[in-house]
Protein backbone atom coordinates (compact mmCIF):
# COMPACT_ATOMS: atom_id res chain seq x y z
CA UNK A 1 0.00 0.00 0.00
CA UNK A 2 1.50 3.70 -0.94
CA UNK A 3 -0.17 6.44 0.99
CA UNK A 4 0.08 10.04 -0.49
CA UNK A 5 0.32 13.05 2.30
CA UNK A 6 0.01 16.74 1.93
CA UNK A 7 -1.51 19.74 4.07
CA UNK A 8 -1.65 23.47 3.76
CA UNK A 9 0.46 24.09 6.94
CA UNK A 10 3.48 23.53 5.30
CA UNK A 11 6.50 20.94 5.27
CA UNK A 12 7.30 21.10 8.99
CA UNK A 13 4.35 21.19 10.59
CA UNK A 14 4.09 18.98 13.36
CA UNK A 15 0.62 17.57 11.81
CA UNK A 16 1.85 16.16 8.51
CA UNK A 17 4.52 14.46 10.76
CA UNK A 18 1.57 13.08 13.25
CA UNK A 19 -0.12 11.56 9.89
CA UNK A 20 3.23 9.85 8.93
CA UNK A 21 3.18 8.11 12.48
CA UNK A 22 -0.41 7.22 12.67
CA UNK A 23 -0.53 5.63 9.33
CA UNK A 24 3.14 4.21 8.31
CA UNK A 25 2.60 0.89 9.34
CA UNK A 26 -0.30 1.07 6.90
CA UNK A 27 2.21 1.16 3.88
CA UNK A 28 4.87 3.63 2.23
CA UNK A 29 4.09 6.80 2.83
CA UNK A 30 5.09 9.34 0.94
CA UNK A 31 4.87 13.26 2.48
CA UNK A 32 4.94 16.37 0.21
CA UNK A 33 4.01 19.51 1.13
CA UNK A 34 3.90 23.96 0.77
CA UNK A 35 7.49 24.66 1.95
CA UNK A 36 5.58 27.38 3.35
CA UNK A 37 1.87 28.59 5.43
CA UNK A 38 -0.73 28.02 3.18
CA UNK A 39 -4.16 28.71 4.75
CA UNK A 40 -7.15 30.01 3.42
CA UNK A 41 -5.66 29.67 -0.39
CA UNK A 42 -8.07 26.84 -1.22
CA UNK A 43 -7.60 24.44 -4.25
CA UNK A 44 -5.29 27.39 -6.27
CA UNK A 45 -3.17 25.87 -8.93
CA UNK A 46 0.35 27.76 -9.61
CA UNK A 47 0.15 28.22 -13.50
CA UNK A 48 2.28 31.37 -14.39
CA UNK A 49 5.92 30.77 -12.80
CA UNK A 50 7.99 27.70 -12.18
CA UNK A 51 7.83 25.26 -9.26
CA UNK A 52 10.82 24.25 -7.07
CA UNK A 53 10.44 20.30 -5.33
CA UNK A 54 12.92 19.68 -2.87
CA UNK A 55 14.09 16.77 -0.65
CA UNK A 56 14.07 17.59 2.73
CA UNK A 57 14.86 15.41 6.22
CA UNK A 58 11.55 15.56 8.75
CA UNK A 59 12.26 16.47 12.05
CA UNK A 60 11.88 12.53 12.88
CA UNK A 61 14.92 11.87 10.23
CA UNK A 62 12.77 10.57 7.22
CA UNK A 63 12.81 11.95 3.74
CA UNK A 64 10.42 14.77 3.02
CA UNK A 65 9.42 16.60 -0.34
CA UNK A 66 8.70 20.38 0.23
CA UNK A 67 7.07 22.77 -2.82
CA UNK A 68 7.50 26.31 -3.52
CA UNK A 69 3.69 26.04 -4.56
CA UNK A 70 -0.08 25.48 -3.09
CA UNK A 71 -1.10 22.73 -1.36
CA UNK A 72 -2.54 21.27 -4.86
CA UNK A 73 0.80 21.88 -6.57
CA UNK A 74 2.24 19.77 -4.09
CA UNK A 75 -0.42 16.98 -4.14
CA UNK A 76 0.37 17.17 -8.25
CA UNK A 77 3.89 17.15 -7.98
CA UNK A 78 3.82 13.95 -5.76
CA UNK A 79 1.06 12.02 -7.94
CA UNK A 80 2.61 13.10 -11.37
CA UNK A 81 6.08 13.50 -10.60
CA UNK A 82 6.99 11.40 -7.43
CA UNK A 83 5.09 8.92 -8.29
CA UNK A 84 4.90 6.05 -11.32
CA UNK A 85 1.11 5.14 -10.35
CA UNK A 86 -1.78 6.29 -8.02
CA UNK A 87 -1.21 5.69 -4.36
CA UNK A 88 -4.04 3.69 -2.41
CA UNK A 89 -5.26 6.36 -0.68
CA UNK A 90 -4.12 10.57 -0.02
CA UNK A 91 -4.73 12.44 3.41
CA UNK A 92 -4.35 15.92 4.19
CA UNK A 93 -3.62 16.69 7.34
CA UNK A 94 -3.47 17.02 10.15
CA UNK A 95 -4.76 20.44 9.68
CA UNK A 96 -3.29 22.69 13.00
CA UNK A 97 -7.49 24.21 13.53
CA UNK A 98 -10.35 22.76 12.39
CA UNK A 99 -12.33 23.01 8.77
CA UNK A 100 -15.67 23.29 8.95
CA UNK A 101 -19.06 24.09 7.48
CA UNK A 102 -19.51 25.13 3.68
CA UNK A 103 -17.48 28.03 3.38
CA UNK A 104 -14.19 25.88 4.28
CA UNK A 105 -14.83 23.60 0.67
CA UNK A 106 -13.46 26.49 -1.42
CA UNK A 107 -11.15 28.47 1.07
CA UNK A 108 -9.21 25.64 2.91
CA UNK A 109 -5.99 24.69 1.72
CA UNK A 110 -6.41 21.43 3.65
CA UNK A 111 -10.04 20.90 1.24
CA UNK A 112 -8.18 22.03 -1.12
CA UNK A 113 -5.66 19.33 -1.67
CA UNK A 114 -8.21 16.71 -0.26
CA UNK A 115 -10.24 17.69 -3.29
CA UNK A 116 -7.62 17.32 -5.95
CA UNK A 117 -6.70 13.90 -4.90
CA UNK A 118 -9.86 12.65 -4.91
CA UNK A 119 -10.62 14.04 -8.62
CA UNK A 120 -8.49 11.61 -9.71
CA UNK A 121 -10.33 8.77 -7.87
CA UNK A 122 -7.94 8.30 -5.31
CA UNK A 123 -9.82 7.52 -1.40
CA UNK A 124 -8.72 10.68 0.37
CA UNK A 125 -9.16 11.68 3.99
CA UNK A 126 -9.10 15.51 5.34
CA UNK A 127 -7.94 15.25 9.29
CA UNK A 128 -7.84 18.68 11.13
CA UNK A 129 -7.60 19.10 14.68
CA UNK A 130 -9.12 21.89 16.92
CA UNK A 131 -6.29 24.00 18.55
CA UNK A 132 -6.30 25.68 22.05
CA UNK A 133 -4.48 29.05 20.79
CA UNK A 134 -5.51 31.16 17.89
CA UNK A 135 -2.02 31.86 16.49
CA UNK A 136 -1.37 28.19 16.38
CA UNK A 137 -3.67 27.60 13.15
CA UNK A 138 -1.36 29.98 11.23
CA UNK A 139 2.23 28.10 12.60
CA UNK A 140 4.64 26.91 9.78
CA UNK A 141 6.81 25.05 12.62
CA UNK A 142 7.03 22.08 14.53
CA UNK A 143 4.85 22.98 17.57
CA UNK A 144 4.69 20.86 20.37
CA UNK A 145 0.61 19.53 20.21
CA UNK A 146 -1.01 16.69 21.47
CA UNK A 147 -2.02 15.08 18.32
CA UNK A 148 -2.69 11.51 20.27
CA UNK A 149 -6.63 11.46 19.71
CA UNK A 150 -6.05 12.50 16.30
CA UNK A 151 -3.70 9.91 15.35
CA UNK A 152 -6.15 6.86 16.60
CA UNK A 153 -9.10 8.19 14.47
CA UNK A 154 -6.87 8.50 11.84
CA UNK A 155 -5.22 5.48 11.78
CA UNK A 156 -8.96 3.36 11.84
CA UNK A 157 -10.49 5.40 9.22
CA UNK A 158 -7.47 5.27 7.11
CA UNK A 159 -7.13 1.20 7.82
CA UNK A 160 -10.77 0.94 7.03
CA UNK A 161 -10.63 2.83 3.65
CA UNK A 162 -7.53 0.45 2.77
CA UNK A 163 -9.56 -2.16 3.68
CA UNK A 164 -13.26 -1.92 2.43
CA UNK A 165 -12.73 1.63 0.10
CA UNK A 166 -14.86 4.50 0.51
CA UNK A 167 -18.05 4.29 0.83
CA UNK A 168 -20.66 4.37 -2.38
CA UNK A 169 -21.04 7.78 -3.72
CA UNK A 170 -18.52 9.31 -1.41
CA UNK A 171 -14.81 10.81 -2.97
CA UNK A 172 -13.21 12.06 0.58
CA UNK A 173 -14.00 12.34 4.32
CA UNK A 174 -13.70 15.20 6.07
CA UNK A 175 -12.82 14.53 9.58
CA UNK A 176 -12.43 17.18 12.50
CA UNK A 177 -11.31 16.62 16.43
CA UNK A 178 -11.32 18.66 19.39
CA UNK A 179 -8.56 19.55 20.92
CA UNK A 180 -10.12 17.88 23.95
CA UNK A 181 -12.97 15.68 23.28
CA UNK A 182 -15.11 13.80 25.34
CA UNK A 183 -14.75 10.83 23.82
CA UNK A 184 -13.10 9.07 20.77
CA UNK A 185 -16.84 8.44 18.98
CA UNK A 186 -16.87 9.62 15.42
CA UNK A 187 -20.14 11.62 15.13
CA UNK A 188 -21.02 11.57 11.09
CA UNK A 189 -22.24 14.74 10.22
CA UNK A 190 -23.18 17.36 7.77
CA UNK A 191 -21.80 20.18 6.60
CA UNK A 192 -22.62 23.25 9.10
CA UNK A 193 -22.98 27.17 7.68
CA UNK A 194 -20.02 27.85 8.76
CA UNK A 195 -16.71 28.12 10.60
CA UNK A 196 -16.40 32.34 11.01
CA UNK A 197 -18.53 35.27 10.30
CA UNK A 198 -16.06 37.38 8.62
CA UNK A 199 -14.92 41.16 10.05
CA UNK A 200 -13.18 43.62 8.42
CA UNK A 201 -9.99 45.18 10.81
CA UNK A 202 -9.43 48.63 9.02
CA UNK A 203 -6.22 50.52 10.06
CA UNK A 204 -4.13 53.53 8.81
CA UNK A 205 -0.94 53.24 7.22
CA UNK A 206 1.95 56.09 7.97
CA UNK A 207 0.56 58.47 5.34
CA UNK A 208 -2.90 57.77 6.18
CA UNK A 209 -3.96 56.05 3.48
CA UNK A 210 -6.46 53.15 4.84
CA UNK A 211 -5.72 49.22 4.67
CA UNK A 212 -7.22 45.89 5.83
CA UNK A 213 -7.50 42.92 7.45
CA UNK A 214 -9.64 40.17 6.92
CA UNK A 215 -10.55 38.69 9.85
CA UNK A 216 -13.44 36.80 11.53
CA UNK A 217 -15.29 35.72 14.61
CA UNK A 218 -16.35 32.08 15.57
CA UNK A 219 -19.84 31.15 14.43
CA UNK A 220 -21.80 29.70 16.79
CA UNK A 221 -25.25 28.85 15.55
CA UNK A 222 -24.46 25.42 14.55
CA UNK A 223 -27.62 23.45 14.13
CA UNK A 224 -27.85 19.67 15.12
CA UNK A 225 -26.41 16.97 12.99
CA UNK A 226 -23.68 19.57 11.64
CA UNK A 227 -20.15 19.12 11.99
CA UNK A 228 -20.12 22.60 14.18
CA UNK A 229 -22.53 21.61 16.68
CA UNK A 230 -20.80 17.97 17.02
CA UNK A 231 -17.10 19.71 17.59
CA UNK A 232 -18.15 22.38 19.46
CA UNK A 233 -21.31 21.65 21.19
CA UNK A 234 -20.67 17.83 21.88
CA UNK A 235 -17.49 18.04 21.97
CA UNK A 236 -16.50 14.78 19.85
CA UNK A 237 -14.30 14.17 16.95
CA UNK A 238 -16.74 14.23 13.53
CA UNK A 239 -16.72 12.70 10.30
CA UNK A 240 -18.45 14.18 7.10
CA UNK A 241 -18.44 12.98 3.95
CA UNK A 242 -17.98 14.72 0.85
CA UNK A 243 -18.89 14.19 -2.62
CA UNK A 244 -16.90 15.95 -5.63
CA UNK A 245 -20.10 17.04 -7.54
CA UNK A 246 -21.68 20.19 -6.08
CA UNK A 247 -24.34 20.18 -8.84
CA UNK A 248 -28.12 20.35 -7.77
CA UNK A 249 -31.45 18.47 -9.21
CA UNK A 250 -31.45 19.81 -13.34
CA UNK A 251 -35.39 19.76 -12.67
CA UNK A 252 -35.06 22.42 -10.47
CA UNK A 253 -33.56 24.70 -13.01
CA UNK A 254 -35.45 23.94 -15.36
CA UNK A 255 -38.43 24.28 -13.24
CA UNK A 256 -37.16 28.14 -12.37
CA UNK A 257 -36.56 29.02 -16.55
Amino acid sequence: MRILISNDDGINSSGILASKNAVESLGETIVIAPSTQQSGIGRALTLFEPLRLNEVVLKDGSIGYSVSGTPTDSVVLGLFELMDKKPDLCISGINMGENIGKEELTTSGTLGAAMEAASYDIPTIAISQEVARGDFKFEERHLDINFENSKKILYKIAKKVLDKGMPEGVDLLNINVPSNPKNDELLISKLGKRMFTPKIKTRLDPRGTPYYWIDGIPYTDHEEKTDGHGLHIKKQPTITPLSLDLGVNLDLLKDWI
